[in-house]
């Protein structure tokens, strides 16, 4: 063989090995699923998932209901209050998917925002990447671009993203003009059918008790219907009573929210399992912008970092160490590609172990087959725990 044709023979060699070790890494990370629903609620703690009722919050103080509310979700153990209070996640999901938070028993996640509060918390999950100069809940348009937006570029999902939102800010997170990502959010509905129509109708004729948030079970039902009627590959749903409630004090509003949250995400999950476009490949991930306060037993009702008592957090500047606590998060996931692990025993260090809201975004993209490095390399891994192995 002449030199030429042996450098010749040689570079085709090794561009043959480049391509099938190249195959070989694609095949390593096949689509798991071929639709993903993520769902948030808003600053629900983590102590009410795993251990219900909080027995020293049933007092007048921020208790309207009476002995109604541990009538309602009272029982002899932290594990019974629980499934009383969020019967689909501890019946359902921690059984047949896997959850990581419950602090108690060695699981733990956390934002890895400074911030501890909504918007810095919704950018975090959704490009997985905390973004420091987002430090306040102002309906600001999004700079970054979210997993969503990223999304609905790609060949396969243009036009088969949306989300659904209580809280009117959502536009902006999402960057709705920028992004083309419909997003129907707080008093923003663009009713396609009758039943949407009238849906807008009870909206607005049912006052919200906040000027920015309209109440979840609009969320879900215009979620539903689209889900229905559009079949997106990609779909948000995000809701809001639970933070506003605990805001106000009202302890047995935030438990009945949670409560029908639970519900509603259980009623989602029916259809999505009846419905052929859907049915057993599709996944299921449900989490939360942030934590709330536990000692004193006042700052349940908030959430900051100590950083953020500087700045748009300055009114709880009596709290000096900040609402301790308030970075602690939940997870929960269910369906194709989620494996059956339940609680998943992470431990407690914090820089080691913990899962953090910003891998959020590239677990969605696995499961879709997608390496999030195409979309940001810089985000948090994917959690691999949770994700059944290929």
């Amino acid at each position: 063989m002449r030199l030429s044709q042996y450098f010749l023979h040689s570079a085709y060699c090794l561009l043959a090995c480049n391509a099938v070790i190249h195959c070989a890494q694609a095949q390593q990370t096949p689509a798991l699923a071929a639709n993903v629903i993520l769902v948030t609620i808003d600053g629900l703690r983590w102590q009410e998932v795993f251990r219900g009722l909080d027995e020293r919050l049933v007092g007048e103080e921020y208790n309207s209901l009476g002995d109604g509310l541990a009538e309602n979700f009272g029982a002899d153990t932290a594990n019974a209050r629980a499934e009383v209070l969020m019967p689909f996640l501890h019946q359902v999901l921690l059984k047949q998917g896997s959850v990581i938070g419950n602090r108690d028993a060695g699981s733990c996640a956390r934002v890895t925002n400074p911030w501890h509060f909504s918007y810095p918390g919704y950018n975090e999950i959704l490009t997985g990447v905390p973004d420091r100069s987002i430090n306040t809940n102002d309906a600001i348009p999004n700079p970054n671009v979210t997993v969503l937006e990223w999304l609905q570029q790609q060949e396969g999902f243009t036009n088969k993203v949306a989300a659904f939102s209580s809280w009117d800010a959502f536009p902006f997170i999402i960057n709705a003009e920028r992004s083309g990502v419909p997003v129907n959010a707080g008093a923003k509905s663009n009713p396609e059918t009758p039943f949407e129509e009238t849906l807008t109708q009870l909206h607005g004729d049912i006052p919200s008790p906040w000027p920015t948030v309209r109440f979840d079970a609009f969320t879900h039902h215009y979620a539903l219907s689209h889900l229905q009627n559009h079949h997106p590959r990609v779909l948000y749903i995000s809701f809001g009573e639970t933070d506003d409630f605990a805001h106000e004090g009202d302890y047995d509003q935030y438990l009945l929210a949670a409560n029908r949250t639970d519900r509603f995400i259980h009623e989602l999950w029916d259809f999505v399992q009846s419905d052929p476009f859907y049915q057993n490949n599709t996944a299921l991930f449900i989490t939360v912008d942030h934590g709330r306060g536990e000692e004193p037993l006042e700052t349940w009702k908030h959430h900051a970092s100590k950083e953020s008592l500087g700045g748009y957090m300055k009114s709880l500047a009596q709290y000096e160490e900040g609402i301790v606590g308030s970075d602690a998060v939940w997870m929960a996931a269910l369906g194709a590609g989620i494996a059956s692990h339940g609680l998943i025993k992470n431990g407690l260090i914090e820089t080691a172990t913990c899962a953090g809201s910003n891998q959020i975004a590239a677990t969605l993209l696995a499961l879709l087959g997608i390496d999030y490095r195409n979309f940001n390399p810089g985000a948090g891994a994917p959690l691999s725990d949770i994700l059944v192995k290929p």
